[in-house]
Formats: C-alpha cells, structure tokens, sequence
C-alpha cells in the first residue's frame, strides 16, 4: 500500500527541502540545453513551412530520438532539457488555448459536440480499461488515453501534471501518439474517400478521430482542403477544449484515492502527502486563453504571432521529450503499448463513425 501511495502522490520527509530555489536551478545552467533545443523547434517549425506533409512535431521527436540514441549527449545539456520537456511544453498547452473560440465551433451545430464528447469519453475510458487488462503501468495507460482521446502530446502534458508520471512514460506517450498520429494522415482522407463521405462529415472524421491538430490539419489538406480543412480543424479543436475538464476530473480522482486510503498510512511519523492540484496552473491558463479568444478582443496580427510561438514552444518541446527516449526504454515497455496504439486508434475512429452515421456531423 505504501509503494502504491508513493507512486500516485509525492511523499516528503518534513524539514527537507525538495524544491531548488531560483538561484539553484541558475546555478544549473539551463541555457546551452534550452538553446540547442530552442535552435532545432525552429529549424522543424521552418521545415514545417517548405514540406507541410511532414509534421514539425513529428521531425522533432524523430531527431531528439536519433540524437538521445546515435550520440553522446553532454551532461551540461541535460537541466536545459529537461526545461523545454516541461516548462515550453506546459506554456504551448497554455497559449493553444487562443486557438479555441467556443462560439466558433457552436456554429458547426451541437452534433460535433456530441460527437467530440463521445470520441474523447469513450475512447479515454476504453483505452484505459484495455491497458489494465494488458497489464501496463497505470499512469501509461492514463498518457496514452489522454493522448489518443484528446490531442496528442498536449494532452499527455496536462494529465502528465496530475499522474506525476516519469520523463520517460511521458516520452513513450507522446512517441506513440505521434506514431499513430502520422498514420491517421493518410487513413482519414481514405475513408473519406471510400464512403464517400460530404464535406461535413468528412471533416468530422478527421478532426474527430486524428491526434494532433497539425495532423488533423495535414490529413484535411489531403482529402481536400477548403472549407473541409477549416471545419476539421475546429472539430479537433474543440477536442482540444475538452482537454481542461478531462484534467479537472481525473485531478478530482486521484484525491479520491487518497481519501479512502487509511489516515495512519498517509500520515506517518515524519512524512506528509501533497495531493495533486485539481488543474494544474498552465491547464487554468489554457482555459482563461479560450475564454479571451472566445470574445475575441485579440487582433489577429497578434494572434497569428502567439500562434507561431505556440507552435515554437510545442516543437521545441517535442524535441526535448524525443532525446528523453532510449531504446532500451522502449525495449522495456515491448509490443503491448503498441497493440494499445492501435486499439485506441480504432476505437475512436469507430466511434466518430458511428455520430456520424446518427446524423452528428459537422455542418457547412
């Protein structure tokens, strides 16, 4: 019970410090780490630009894999790692929260709500309950079907908060959802294409059933482009809207099973438990970012700039969550991880279809 405890909630042995203070983490030097991180997000995000059918994101966690795995990483790298693995990650979750006007996605009509709702809940709940029967660690589990039921890496970082999972689960996670995401750029216009689906539910198939918002862009823009690529960018984001109240219920969760845990197995002599935050703080800014974009008071110029640091800070991060993956990790985790990708990704394409098929598809 007690290994149980200190895998869910951080434990702390009362007087002992376990925060670095500011002049600490400085002392660290987290410069050369984050500016090698910061020099290569910016070369994906330019490549992005030039060949928009390979992902930016996708480049990135290649490259941090290849670099992690083919050479040696300096130790004086590794604090500005580990800043861009978390910090620019939860700061790209934030700002994408102005990507996301409510009013905007009402206008496509209360079915790609309901098909959203069902596609995240059902998914989420499905993969989550496959992974335990597989028998892989909880708190990957949970990465994975926030991951593949929400919006990819950005998700995996905002439940990443409240789980406390380890660098190297978080790193799994996203290389999955990023695996199965790229797939979905091709498997989304060919079922559109092989049903003969309109523009509308073309659209909410692929925003409802892709991973990430750049690969729901990119499979759009293969299907057709247009009006369809503009639609299923707003179905997948309000997917991404969902992210905040999935994080405010899990956070509520994991309290629960500390209350039910016995009091003189939480508090030992000498030791006191930190519950996870309901939301964490970046997942707040998130939700205070949709709402400004929701009123609409941001000029656009403005805002198609916070877009490209958004985008900078995602990529930058993914490059550090890639040099967090090595091969003998993943060698460790075998092939069930993987069958729970591909589970996961079928679930929820069989549940869009299925709204679809009841008439929720998106309207234009």
């Amino acid at each position: 019970m007690n290994n149980f405890i200190k895998k869910s909630f951080h434990i702390e042995r009362l007087g002992t410090p376990t925060a670095k203070s500011p002049v600490q983490t400085l002392k660290r030097n987290i410069w050369p780490g984050l500016i090698i991180c910061a020099i290569i997000g910016l070369a994906c995000m330019i490549e992005g630009v030039y060949f928009p059918a390979l992902s930016a994101n996708l480049l990135a966690i290649l490259l941090g894999f290849a670099a992690r795995n083919l050479l040696s990483i300096p130790e004086t790298l590794e604090p500005g790692i580990g800043v861009a693995a978390k910090r620019l990650l939860r700061w790209g979750v934030a700002l994408l929260g102005l990507q996301v006007s409510l009013s905007t996605v009402l206008g496509l009509g209360w079915g790609v709500i309901i098909t959203d709702i069902c596609a995240v809940s059902i998914t989420f709940v499905a993969t989550f309950f496959l992974g335990r029967l597989l028998g892989i660690d909880e708190d990957l589990v949970t990465l994975i079907a926030s991951g593949f039921s929400i919006c990819g890496a950005a998700a995996v970082a905002g439940i990443q908060g409240t789980v406390k999972a380890t660098e190297e689960k978080v790193a799994a996670a996203v290389a999955l959802v990023v695996l199965f995401g790229t797939i979905m750029i091709g498997v989304g216009p060919l079922i559109y294409h092989l049903l003969g689906m309109s523009l509308g539910n073309g659209a909410t198939l692929i925003g409802g059933s892709t991973h990430e918002v750049a690969q729901a862009a990119a499979a759009a823009g293969i299907a057709g482009g247009g009006a369809l690529l503009t639609t299923a960018i707003l179905v997948k984001l309000f997917r991404v809207a969902l992210l905040a109240p999935v994080v405010f219920l899990l956070g509520i969760f994991r309290r629960k099973e500390v209350e039910i845990i016995d009091k003189h197995e939480l508090y030992q002599e000498g030791t006191k438990v930190k519950r996870p935050a309901l939301l964490p703080l970046f997942v707040v800014g998130f939700i205070i970012l949709m709402f400004i974009a929701t009123l609409n008071v941001i000029p656009k110029p403005i805002a198609a700039n916070i877009k490209l640091l958004q985008q900078f800070f995602l990529t930058t991060a993914m490059f550090a969550l890639g040099l967090g993956v090595h091969i003998k990790s993943l060698r460790k985790l075998g092939f069930k991880p993987l069958l729970l990708g591909l589970f996961s990704t079928i679930i929820i394409i069989l549940v869009v279809l299925v709204c679809i098929s009841l008439g929720l598809g998106a309207r234009i």
